[in-house]
């Protein structure tokens, strides 16, 4: 039997600056843009990955969530208390550059880590923690 992760789902507030973030700073492909009752889904993911989808969601994407829960989930997400992501990539330092270049929010430099990786992190403009991990050499 194998398992394969196929769909993850990160919260956002903004589509269109999503879109801009996920597609422009990080060379994602936009996959589907899908909109129903109100709410709106866009899958994004990797070329190098077509068989993995991230889902930009709704900060609660559920048509009957009550209105002091959107709220809840909104005031997490502008805390930037949500959970993220974290992205493989062959050059920490060249994504680094990168994604700082677009102004993105960041929240630690490259750095080796005692683990074996070297890794840096931003925030995505909903404020959710994005990681970027490269294997350290051995």
């Amino acid at each position: 039997m194998e398992i394969t992760l196929s769909t993850c789902f990160i919260a956002v507030d903004d589509h269109d600056k999503a879109i801009a973030f996920y597609r422009d700073a990080l060379g994602l492909e936009v996959r589907n843009d899908v909109e129903f009752e109100g709410m709106r889904w866009v899958t994004v993911g990797s070329p190098a990955q077509p068989g993995v989808s991230i889902v930009l969601e709704p900060p609660l994407a559920d048509p009957n969530a009550s209105s002091a829960d959107r709220q809840t989930m909104a005031e997490l997400m502008a805390k930037g208390l949500l959970r993220g992501v974290i992205f493989s990539t062959d050059d920490c330092d060249a994504t680094f550059e990168r994604v700082s270049a677009t102004g993105a929010e960041v929240l630690q430099e490259p750095m080796d880590q005692f683990y074996g990786l070297r890794d840096c992190a931003f925030r995505d403009p909903a404020g959710n923690l994005l990681r970027f991990t490269q294997p350290l050499e051995k």
